[in-house]
């Protein structure tokens, strides 16, 4: 049974990190669903969220496999339902005087915004739940959707309380 796991990896930020983490998933043949990365507060630190997905043997030499490396510095892993994810994506659609209201009707229902619009073309913008995006995604494709970029996910583990 396929299942879905978040891992977010500490490492040192410094040039060959991502190549030799990308480079683990591809030797033994694991899947990136999403990968992001980024400085944390600190410049020598940076956080990788990347989420891969397969069986529960799979995802647990993941894990396993991020811990070896010598550049990592921590990793931590959780479900969807154990963390916050957010997923940025930017959308550019064209459109006309007979579809302009309908996307703007969908950008409202879910949260999304126009950010920048041309006489034929709007770049839309949403930053929610990976879930959320791709519906957005499949909403739009009522028009025609130009270009797409996207952010991976990125989580952290749901606050406890004291």
């Amino acid at each position: 049974m396929s299942m879905k796991k978040i891992y977010s990896v500490l490492v040192e930020n410094r040039s060959g990190v991502l190549s030799k983490v990308a480079g683990l998933f591809a030797r033994r043949c694991f899947n990136i669903d999403s990968l992001a990365v980024g400085e944390t507060d600190s410049r020598d630190v940076s956080c990788m969220t990347i989420v891969s997905s397969g069986d529960a043997r799979t995802l647990e030499q993941i894990e396993k496999q991020l811990n070896k490396k010598l550049d990592v510095i921590k990793v931590k892993t959780f479900t969807q339902d154990k963390s916050v994810s957010r997923e940025m994506m930017l959308v550019k659609v064209k459109y006309n005087k007979n579809n302009r209201k309908e996307i703007m009707e969908i950008c409202d229902i879910q949260k999304a915004t126009i950010v920048d619009m041309s006489k034929t073309v709007l770049t839309i913008l949403i930053c929610d739940e990976p879930e959320k995006v791709q519906l957005l995604l499949e909403s739009l494709k009522v028009t025609s959707i130009v270009e797409v970029a996207r952010t991976g996910t990125l989580a952290l583990s749901k606050c406890a309380d004291s």
